[in-house]
């Protein structure tokens, strides 16, 4: 599996991964990254200033998806690990593990000190990743990301 920044021609796959993904846990569609306006179109959406999205390809098919990028209305030194997603067939393969080194290795590159994230209470096998990878539970979410949904908030200092 190879692990690669977004190119356009992925919209469509990476756009299935996260929709597939939230509907499996039964996602709100509301308030979360299946309603966000660039799911359709990610790789334009991170082609603006210190954000970058990256894909995980395996026989030329997208599995897993990630990204970074200042956190909305939020203090410009925080970026958030946005839509990171991986279809069953790539967990527990450590994917997620490098995945979130590229991503938090990438943030660093942008000269960011913390990065945020937002979940589900339910999303356990993410939040014990976000836990191994140094990420501590907040009480109140952080910035405006318009996913009033996912009421579970960590953050990790870069």
């Amino acid at each position: 599996m190879l692990i690669r920044e977004i190119q356009a021609q992925d919209n469509i796959q990476v756009a299935k991964v996260v929709r597939t993904v939230l509907e499996e846990f039964n996602v709100p569609k509301v308030g979360t990254a299946y309603a966000d306006p660039e799911l359709d179109k990610m790789y334009e959406a991170y082609q603006k200033s210190n954000s970058a999205y990256f894909v995980v390809e395996n026989e030329d098919r997208i599995v897993g998806v990630a990204g970074i990028s200042p956190l909305a209305n939020g203090n410009p030194e925080v970026c958030e690990l946005q839509k990171m997603y991986f279809l069953p067939e790539t967990r527990g393969l450590g994917i997620g593990t490098q995945m979130m080194e590229v991503c938090l290795t990438k943030a660093k590159e942008f000269g960011f000190k913390q990065c945020y994230l937002e979940t589900m209470p339910y999303m356990e096998a993410a939040q014990k990743l976000y836990k191994k990878s140094g990420f501590e539970y907040l009480d109140e979410p952080m910035g405006c990301t318009g996913h009033s949904a996912c009421p579970v908030w960590m953050i990790k200092s870069l």
